[in-house]
């Protein structure tokens, strides 16, 4: 196998939908209790190599998605292969008219999810050129010439296949003598760390560790207890009148303040 079957189960790309098109069932290994089909891993690595096969007999490649999870890796798989990519969203015409300041004529068109790509696979279609698609256990296999079965909403999941993809591109075209020599990881293509936070925390959903959890609880509880405050002792108006120390809380202090 191209990858470890740990690596493949930890990054997420054989788990698929709860609906399953007729073409994709064959790639599904079994349902899960919870309803989500499982894909064959043995058969998504010999999908991912059958593709680079064809993929590294063409100079002119085009890598295309609509989705925001699949950029990073789109790009550095055109960086390192010398494909074309687009992030976003596809023009009319880039394909089909020549007169168009980005046309371009691919040997082959990729794409990360025919369901959102659906343009760049009409435009495929009508200028012939083969047309390889990610597709999870949801999407339709209609104009797709090569179906990669992924979980292809996953975004370390699209890192690493995009990476494997890569790997053995170059490999098929004898730029890699050894594994060793490609220096690309996984967090290259975009993926993240296994134990890595994400770079923003939900609003008012602080994440912590065990440890830090029980350090801010202490923590909160020792601001929520009330302190006590004690006023300087005023003199007596009247002679033979005992001082007295006026104790308040400190929130009693706070509002008398404002």
């Amino acid at each position: 196998m191209l990858a470890e079957r740990t690596e493949y189960l930890s990054s997420g790309v054989h788990i698929g939908m709860k609906s399953c098109t007729k073409y994709l069932k064959q790639f599904v290994y079994k349902i899960r209790d919870d309803g989500l089909a499982v894909f064959n891993l043995r058969k998504v690595d010999s999908r991912i190599a059958i593709a680079a096969n064809f993929i590294s007999q063409f100079d002119n490649v085009l890598i295309v998605s609509r989705k925001g999870n699949a950029a990073d890796a789109i790009l550095k798989f055109a960086e390192i292969t010398g494909a074309k990519a687009i992030a976003g969203r596809f023009s009319p015409g880039t394909l089909t008219n020549p007169s168009y300041r980005d046309f371009f004529e691919p040997d082959v068109v990729i794409s990360i999810d025919p369901l959102v790509d659906e343009n760049a696979i009409k435009e495929a279609k009508k200028k012939r050129i083969p047309m390889i698609a990610f597709c999870d256990t949801f999407n339709e296999a209609t104009d797709i010439d090569l179906v990669i079965p992924i979980n292809n909403n996953g975004k370390k999941a699209l890192a690493l296949v995009l990476m494997l993809l890569s790997k053995e591109i170059l490999r098929k075209r004898g730029k890699l003598k050894k594994d060793s020599d490609f220096k690309y990881t996984v967090e290259d293509f975009g993926g993240e760390l296994p134990q890595e936070r994400p770079r923003t925390e939900p609003a008012g959903k602080p994440r912590y560790d065990k440890g830090e959890a029980k350090a801010v609880k202490t923590e909160k509880k020792a601001e929520e207890k009330p302190k006590v405050v004690k006023k300087e002792v005023k003199p007596a108006k009247k002679s033979g009148e005992k001082p007295k120390a006026v104790k308040k809380t400190a929130r009693k202090a706070a509002k008398k303040s404002e």
